[in-house]
Formats: C-alpha cells, structure tokens, sequence
C-alpha cells in the first residue's frame, strides 16, 4: 500500500509490526466503525473509532475506544482533572491534529496531544485504528498503540 499520511509516516519510522488496510468509507451509510469492522472483516471489539474532545474547554484529548462503544465524558474528562468534556468541533480537531473527520489518528499529529485508549480495547490481540485517512487504518497490537501513542489506558464506556 503505497498511501502516505502523517501517521503512516510516523509509524513507519517505529520498531513495531504493524500494517495497513482500506475500506469504502461511506458517511452515509451509518456509524463509521462498524461500517469499518463489517469491510475488514472483524469484530466490533477491535476496530477502533478515535474522537477529539475538549475537557473543560480548554485540554483537548484523543479518545480511542471500540466503534460499538458509548463513551462517558464524564469520565473522560476526570481523566485530566476536570468536570466536563464534550465533542471538538471537526474544524478545530482538523487545526489542532491536521487530520479530517473520520480519519483522525493517535499518531502523527500535528499538535500531539493526550490520547487515552479504552481498557476495552487492551482485550483484543490486534486492533484497528485510524491511520490518517477517512476509509485508511492500521492494524496494531494495542500495547504497541499504547506505547506509540504515550497513551493512558482507561475506562472510558459509558454503562
């Protein structure tokens, strides 16, 4: 695959298996994430949605968490030692990662800022993350995302 984003670019220069994989990406068509699991053939555990929040309207942070998975802002944002924690606009999460909508990823951004990955996702021996690109993702072990990404592993799922 020859299709070269920020966080492939990133991932390329790690000491880490990992590898690369398309999908029709179809906004249209229902959640992304599933849309995603059901191309690649997987389970909805393992492929990955990554959002950008704001915690008190000031910390910005990237949740990665399964594409079937409600989060809880609430603790997300008690993660960072604030009340509340809501969606970035696409515009702004677009300034601050230089990533579009549905192709945000925890790696190579512009702006690297925290990233906490769901302690869901930690189950999986391999999961799906975005890779720069709407309809683009790696496939990764979920430690090596961790360690990539410097991320805190947390429960993030709503009840």
């Amino acid at each position: 695959m020859t299709k070269e984003t920020a966080a492939t670019v990133f991932l390329a220069k790690q000491d880490v298996p990992y590898s690369l994989h398309e999908y029709t990406y179809a906004p249209e068509g229902g959640p992304i994430g599933m849309q995603a699991a059901e191309a690649l053939g997987s389970s909805p555990d393992s492929v990955l949605k990554t959002l950008v929040v704001e915690i008190d309207k000031k910390q910005p942070a990237c949740v990665v968490a399964p594409a079937h998975q409600k989060l809880n802002l609430k603790k997300v944002a008690a993660l960072f030692g604030g009340r509340n924690a809501r969606m970035m606009s696409p515009e702004k999460a677009h300034d601050l990662t230089g990533y579009q909508s549905g192709g945000t990823s925890p790696f190579g951004q512009t702006t690297q800022i925290p990233v906490i990955i769901s302690q869901d996702a930690m189950e999986q021996d391999h999961v799906y993350i975005n890779a720069g690109d709407q309809g683009f993702v790696v496939r990764i072990a979920p430690a090596d995302a961790v360690k990539l990404s410097d991320a805190k592993v947390a429960d993030v799922a709503a009840e």
